[in-house]
């Protein structure tokens, strides 16, 4: 297991983490899972085998059972793990039990240790954008956590471009702790992060932690143009996290990954892991699974290491359009880029 380096933080997380949302499978998450804790117990015992050393969930999945479950089963284990989890979503009908507000990240932090059976987060994340709790209470009341040793880091989650520099900015201005890392969604399905969020995090210094790197099982291999879905899939029907705007090209791209996966012998699942973890400022892919034996396939991803051609082949077949003003920067900027900048343009100047 290779270990990167979190942000600006001394933090050192595994390539692969695990990902929880499928512990409990209450409400509307048992249409992503249902894993009990027998089941979850084996899948972290896989995990800590491997090498992963981050386990990911949040107070909202299953409305608080996952982290139940993760504080079950980690048990006596606790100092093998690193733990990271989430506020902001609601958490109850209250006007208050839900956002960034000062009463809300406390007294969840409070309940997610109870849940977690643990006197401190390691990773504290906040969920979602908040546009109406000032920035300044949000950080200020992070800093509170972290001053009484309960949450050691904190990231943000689903952030815009121009909502995290705010962020930073704010923390900068105010000398309060900045965000370490930005948990998003990137995949080969959707590359929509290369144009804001993959150079900001290079730029400022942030770790990228990878929500759903399979496209909620889209990239599996599983769903192919003409053919009928897996038994019990809702994706492309009742469950549309992430949306897919453009089915052919999603075909188009399984093709490839299929076609790439053959070659060596493997399942699509892993190309697709290991074509994001060569991507620029990548430090961790949060893999879930409703099933061991697919937990062990996408933690072998990790031995892969695809060439150029395979991975420009799958750059070109995913490849989002350049936007303005990015084809304007490729045309007239070219002298004066960043490598942050070249994350995105760097393919689209000749």
């Amino acid at each position: 297991m290779e270990y990167r380096q979190l942000g600006r933080s001394g933090l050192k997380v595994s390539v692969l983490a695990m990902g929880t949302m499928t512990f409990g499978g209450k409400g509307i998450f048992g249409n992503v899972g249902s894993t009990d804790v027998d089941e979850a117990r084996r899948q972290v015992d896989l995990c800590l085998e491997a090498g992963v050393n981050l386990i990911d969930t949040a107070n909202v999945y299953s409305a608080g059972l996952s982290e139940e479950i993760v504080g079950e089963v980690i048990a006596g284990r606790r100092d093998e793990v690193l733990l990271a989890t989430k506020v902001r979503l609601p958490m109850g009908p209250g006007p208050n039990d839900a956002g960034l507000s000062r009463h809300h990240i406390v007294s969840q932090c409070e309940a997610s240790l109870r849940r977690l059976g643990t006197d401190h987060i390691d990773l504290y994340q906040v969920h979602q954008w908040d546009g109406i709790t000032p920035l300044e209470e949000t950080l200020e009341a992070l800093n509170m956590l972290m001053n009484s040793g309960k949450v050691r880091y904190i990231g943000a989650s689903n952030y815009s471009g121009w909502q995290l520099l705010k962020a930073l900015g704010t923390a900068d201005g105010r000398g309060l702790p900045r965000f370490v890392s930005h948990q998003i969604y990137y995949s080969l399905q959707a590359r929509e992060a290369e144009y804001e969020l993959v150079p900001a995090a290079i730029d400022q210094g942030l770790g990228i932690l990878v929500w759903s790197p399979l496209a909620g099982g889209l990239l599996s291999g599983k769903y192919r143009r003409g053919k009928q879905a897996p038994a019990g899939s809702r994706l492309l029907t009742e469950w549309d996290e992430p949306p897919v705007y453009d089915e052919e090209k999603l075909y188009d791209t399984v093709d490839v990954l299929v076609d790439i996966a053959e070659a060596h012998g493997v399942s699509a699942a892993r190309i697709a892991l290991a074509y994001l973890l060569a991507k620029p400022g990548v430090t961790s892919l949060v893999i879930g699974a409703r099933t061991t034996e697919q937990l062990a396939d996408n933690l072998a991803a990790t031995e892969l290491t695809l060439d150029e051609d395979e991975r420009a082949r799958l750059d070109k077949v995913s490849a989002p359009p350049l936007i303005y003003p990015y084809w304007h920067q490729a045309r007239t900027a070219s002298d004066r880029l960043s490598p942050a900048d070249l994350t995105l343009l760097g393919p689209h100047i000749g």
